[in-house]
């Protein structure tokens, strides 16, 4: 792996914050923060580790240790930018803002700095397309709260060099994080491809008067939602073998919700102000495919960081 030490991350906000949190927890990392606009950056971060710490996941003395990893810059041309040998890219989700940024950062930077976009649905090939050296960039989505979600999907374009994926890939398991390749540059990458054919099966059994919300949500809670951690799909279809996959499949996937656009309920919904936790409130009252009070909706919020800090801590 090539010794990289110096990172830049390009955005400050939520993700930005939380993936300089990341990069400065390697022996001997320097990050920086670039930014249009000033950021708080340390507050972010601690607050950010403020439960890790209250739960004993980590000192008051490692949150230190990484807050004096990190500086913060809104000049393109200062030496945090210019020396980077690892960017990050968490800008909006705006591609022609995304190209640009890429394009500026080619006039700054070493031509084998490394280039990486943490971007959740556009293509990474498209991105690059105003690069002059497209073969040093690649995807990095890492999932939100970033800090806490171990995945990152790393995305290769067909540009993206051997060398390129690979390093990106051993910088985020030294940083702790657990990188999947993909290897092709597809809408949706890896898990938001099977997350979303989860919802769009969860969203029919609604539509068709299967059952209604929260059954759904509960059917999955309390039954292979409880195990995927445990046992994959790909595993548990080895353990009960190819053959009664392929038996189960021949019934039943003819009967499985197969549209390629959104459901109308989707649309029925959001003209009539069923906006989830965004929805206005009546009577106290948010409504989506379910209904939340304020306080429901908060202790849903709050209670995500402690469920994924047990989860992955045992705190």
């Amino acid at each position: 792996m090539r010794d990289i030490k110096r990172f830049l991350v390009c955005g400050g906000g939520m993700m930005g914050s939380a993936i300089a949190q990341i990069l400065a927890g390697l022996d001997g990392a320097e990050v920086t923060v670039y930014d249009v606009f000033p950021v708080d950056v340390e507050a972010k971060v601690r607050n950010n580790m403020k439960l890790l710490v209250e739960k004993g996941v980590v000192t008051e003395a490692e949150v230190d240790s990484i807050v004096s990893k990190i500086s913060f810059t809104q000049d393109m041309h200062s030496d945090g930018v210019k020396n980077a040998q690892f960017v990050v890219e968490c800008v909006l989700e705006e591609m022609e803002m995304k190209q640009n940024l890429f394009a500026q950062l080619e006039e700054v930077v070493a031509e084998d700095a490394i280039f990486c976009t943490n971007t959740s649905v556009m293509s990474p090939t498209e991105i690059a397309s105003k690069c002059k050296h497209k073969e040093r960039l690649c995807g990095t989505h890492f999932w939100n709260p970033a800090f806490l979600i171990p995945l990152v999907e790393v995305v290769k374009t067909p540009d993206t060099t051997e060398e390129v994926a690979q390093t990106v890939m051993d910088v985020l398991t030294a940083a702790g994080k657990k990188p999947v390749l993909c290897k092709k540059d597809v809408p949706g990458f890896i898990a938001n491809r099977m997350q979303h054919a989860l919802w769009r099966e969860a969203i029919s059994i609604v539509e068709r008067g299967i059952a209604d919300a929260k059954t759904v949500d509960d059917a999955c809670k309390y039954s292979f939602g409880l195990r995927l951690p445990y046992l994959p799909p790909l595993v548990n279809s080895d353990m009960v073998s190819t053959q009664l996959t392929y038996n189960i499949h021949s019934y039943v996937l003819q009967d499985l919700e197969d549209r390629h656009d959104a459901s109308p309920l989707l649309k029925e919904m959001i003209d009539a102000g069923k906006m989830g936790f965004r929805a206005e409130a009546v009577d106290g009252v948010h409504e989506g495919f379910m209904k939340y009070t304020d306080e429901e909706i908060s202790e849903i919020n709050n209670g995500l960081n402690e469920y994924l800090i047990k989860m992955l801590y045992g705190k």
